[in-house]
């Protein structure tokens, strides 16, 4: 079978300009990186948001994702283009990769086989330079902190305080524990996150515009006085420099699919660790060109779609008109307690049993008040009996079902699905899992009894006192954002399927003032990840011609 990257290259381009066209882009608003990406004007996308009725919003999540794979990117892309197909005019709303997963355990994230966003190797490294705006915007920040320390502490900053770190956007795990300063009265603990992990990707991907992106980094909170008081980046004056860093980044990307399906590629937090959706810009401007907007949430809908509704669409007013929940047969097996090695052997039982994962995601996803379909992803190895009992499991849950074939395929394959989400798309108010006047301790329980399933949860050391500053500081109205692993509904990520009766545990939190939200800390996960043992960055390189080989 030829790889991914050998698909991509197989098909010829469309110029970007051919495919901003299809969306009524004007020419004055496209800034072509090149002749097959490009940015959109800012401004120009938000003056056509401002004029235009939105499309419809269809959000792509997922089960708990294994080692067998789920392919949600993919479906999104194969969704999109069989909307497109079908006479609908549609947009792909997606996040950009990070280099960590890239060159460490996952791969890319431009979807696979001949459901895929071109041009693949470019998207996967650097891109259009979002990231490293993002980067430097975060380090410039922390290097002048560290400067007004070195320089007598005007401020008198409590160097003991201080919780804004560095990022790097690669993994690394040396770099998660560091001590920083000049001098023996500077000196102090310090991290490094993986740039994803950034209050500045957040603020970057919640922000509505130039203004309110400075407005967001304002409200930073950086360290705290001896006195007690908060410092931000106003203080530091170094709010002008880092929105000069990112203003060209807030444009949004524009690239397309094997099939010229225009994509809105912009902003990339992970939702294991971070909220884990693409820009507010990129989905509002894919609204407004596209009858239909697909856009997608990180990893399970545990993370990724509670994020989406519980965060962005808080923030933002949006909502989606349908959720699809993607699954493959092999990941219920191996949910179902099948070692990855015999996944290729047909397993009812283990099916059914796994199938206590999809099923809590849809009856998730059903309370809050969203049309729900689930796509199942095929692979090669499904038998006929697996899918029609995985079909049987899935219509008993009251929600419509889907096979889909777009990895081999492409938009052929997922006409299916896409003619049940055109049906299913309804237009409904909000249902937000927790209200804005919890306490921040509450909103946590509430994700983790109504959604994880677990019965209790506990708090580190002085995490509630945290909580309850936060709170005396004016931000106890503010979302949780949970940092989990992805593998399970439950900290432990040996706990497949669908545990009950765990205990949540946060060993920390951190406030994001400028995002607008607190982060959980629960378990063991890392906000700097580590590489594999065998990192994939050992099969990347250049051929004979200099052409990029070894992404997957």
């Amino acid at each position: 079978m030829p790889t991914d990257l050998e698909i991509a290259r197989s098909v010829t381009p469309k110029k970007i300009a051919e495919v901003a066209h299809a969306v009524a882009i004007a020419d004055h608003a496209l800034i072509p990186y090149g002749h097959i990406k490009a940015k959109i004007d800012l401004a120009w996308c938000q003056s056509r948001i401002a004029a235009n009725p939105r499309g419809k919003l269809i959000l792509v999540t997922a089960t708990n994702p294994t080692p067998a794979g789920e392919g949600k990117t993919t479906t999104t892309i194969g969704l999109a283009d069989a909307l497109n197909r079908g006479g609908h005019k549609t947009v792909i709303a997606l996040r950009e990769p990070s280099l960590g997963p890239c060159f460490g355990r996952k791969g890319g994230a431009t979807g696979g086989g001949r459901a895929q966003i071109i041009p693949m190797e470019d998207i996967n490294l650097h891109f259009n330079g979002d990231f490293h705006a993002i980067t430097a915007a975060h380090n410039l920040l922390a290097a002048m902190l560290d400067n007004h320390l070195h320089f007598g502490n005007a401020l008198d900053i409590d160097p003991s305080t201080i919780t804004w770190g560095r990022v790097l956007d690669v993994c690394d795990r040396a770099l998660r524990n560091i001590e920083v300063g000049t001098k023996p009265e500077t000196r102090h603990a310090s991290r490094f996150d993986i740039t994803v992990a950034s209050e500045i990707m957040a603020i970057f991907c919640l922000a509505e515009s130039l203004e309110d992106l400075a407005a967001r980094l304002s409200r930073i909170v950086v360290a705290y006085t001896r006195s007690g008081k908060p410092v931000t980046p106003v203080d530091l004056k170094a709010v002008g420099s880092m929105v000069a860093l990112l203003r060209d980044a807030l444009a949004p990307n524009l690239v397309q699919s094997l099939e010229g399906t225009p994509a809105i590629v912009h902003g990339g937090p992970f939702a294991n660790i971070a909220h884990g959706c693409n820009t507010v810009i990129a989905t509002r401007t894919a609204l407004a060109l596209g009858d239909y907007a697909v856009t997608e949430a990180g990893f399970g809908a545990d993370l990724g779609a509670e994020k989406f509704l519980d965060i962005k669409c808080r923030q933002t007013g949006l909502w989606p008109d349908a959720a699809v929940i993607v699954a493959t047969v092999r990941a219920l097996k191996m949910h179902g307690g099948m070692a990855k090695a015999d996944l290729s052997h047909e397993n009812v039982e283990a099916l059914k049993k796994g199938f206590a994962n999809l099923q809590r995601h849809i009856r998730n996803m059903k309370s809050f008040g969203l049309p729900v379909v689930v796509g199942i992803n095929h692979f090669v190895s499904d038998t006929d009996v697996e899918w029609q009992t995985l079909k049987a499991l899935v219509e008993a849950e009251g929600v419509p079902v889907a096979l889909c074939r777009h990895w081999a395929e492409g938009g052929k394959g997922c006409e299916e699905l896409a003619t049940i989400v055109t049906k299913i798309c309804a237009t409904s108010a909000p249902k937000y899992l927790y209200g804005d006047d919890y306490h921040p301790a509450d909103k946590i329980a509430a994700v983790a009894t109504k959604l994880y399933g677990a019965s209790d949860v506990t708090l580190g050391d002085g995490v509630r006192a945290k909580l309850d500053q936060y709170i005396k500081e004016g931000y106890g109205r503010l979302p949780v954002c949970m940092a989990k692993t992805q593998e399970s509904f439950a900290t432990d990520p040996k706990l497949l399927g669908a545990p009950e009766g765990h205990t949540l545990h946060v060993r920390d939190v951190r406030l994001s003032a400028g995002a607008g939200f607190i982060v959980a800390l629960c378990g063991t996960i890392n906000t700097m990840p580590g590489l594999p043992r065998v990192p994939a960055a050992e099969a990347i390189g250049l051929d004979a011609d200099g052409n990029i080989v070894g992404l997957f």
